[in-house]
């Protein structure tokens, strides 16, 4: 009963919103400011009442009318807000084009943090079902965070694309994005940070089938691991460099690898192991063997190509 009442309420403030907008011989111009507030305690009324999706649209046209009175940062908070209303509607297929549009407004408004942070929050939501979607909003935050000068919230976005980019099985973009991230960690004296993505660089060259980059890897990063991570990586690398499966499996379940994030760990189960190389087998040489029975080939002139002892005897 409440619900019903709630939205009754709701639509009270639609129609308000929509007198507002309506013009005459006495009113040319829209009142954008009143029908923006009025789609906002809609909008409220509906999320009480549950009716989720009567709440979105309502922010949506709040948000346009906020934009129309030029009063951007409202108009992007709407839109964050309807981020969330989708979530709950389950309905995570736009979410995408809403926290760009927001991140967009927030930054012409100069809320830089605050659009890295909607693209941050949409990217999560939809990560489990649309990884590649979440990857472009992750990419697009750490950008707006390098161009406040935030390279520490921008190393932290980097390190979930190259978590997605490993899930994908994207290796060779995964590598990319954790030298990138290696390189912001370095620059804010985060080295605790840096010893452990050498160790993700490493598995993930590893996982490209590049023994030599997980090599060159370790020279250039190890200097940042503790002598545990170290001990793993010789281990590992050498395992890989002699073909020694069960060496390389032992690196791999080191507790080290295995308590890394998520993504590292399932790569380090499902890594292939290195293959021995066949080499053919020597032929054995057996002492006081019996002689050959083979005659050697035949001579032109039909002989069997053996020297009897008269033909030696001539010989000589």
């Amino acid at each position: 009963m409440n619900s019903e009442k709630k939205i009754e309420e709701g639509l009270e403030h639609i129609k308000n919103a929509e007198k507002s907008l309506k013009t005459s011989l006495m009113k040319w111009r829209p009142d954008y400011e009143n029908a923006a507030e009025e789609y906002n305690k809609a909008a409220t009324c509906f999320r009480n009442a549950k009716a989720f999706d009567q709440c979105r649209n309502a922010l949506l046209k709040a948000s346009d009318c906020f934009k129309q009175n030029r009063s951007i940062f409202y108009a992007a908070k709407a839109l964050d807000q309807a981020i969330l209303v989708s979530k709950e509607l389950g309905d995570l297929k736009d979410i995408p084009a809403l926290a760009e549009k927001a991140a967009n407004m927030f930054q012409t408004h100069g809320s830089g943090e605050s659009a890295s942070s909607s693209l941050d929050k949409a990217a999560k939501i939809i990560e489990a079902q649309y990884p590649a979607e979440a990857l472009q909003l992750f990419k697009h935050a750490a950008d707006i965070a390098l161009v406040q000068d935030n390279s520490r919230q921008a190393a932290e976005y980097v390190s979930k694309v190259a978590r997605i980019h490993v899930k994908l099985k994207e290796f060779e973009a995964a590598a990319d994005a954790i030298r990138r991230e290696l390189g912001l960690r370095e620059q804010c004296e985060a080295y605790q940070a840096t010893g452990r993505l050498a160790v993700a660089l490493v598995l993930v060259q590893i996982a490209r089938g590049d023994i030599v980059a997980a090599e060159k890897a370790f020279k250039e990063w190890g200097n940042y691991c503790e002598g545990p991570e170290v001990q793993c990586l010789e281990m590992l690398l050498q395992a890989y460099d002699e073909e020694d499966p069960e060496a390389a499996k032992a690196a791999l379940n080191n507790p080290f690898i295995k308590h890394m994030d998520v993504e590292y760990a399932i790569l380090s189960r499902d890594m292939p192991l290195p293959e021995q190389s066949l080499t053919l087998a020597k032929p054995v040489v057996k002492e006081n063997a019996q002689a050959s029975q083979f005659t050697g080939p035949s001579m032109p002139n039909g002989g069997s190509g053996q020297v009897d002892e008269e033909d030696e005897e001539n010989l000589c």
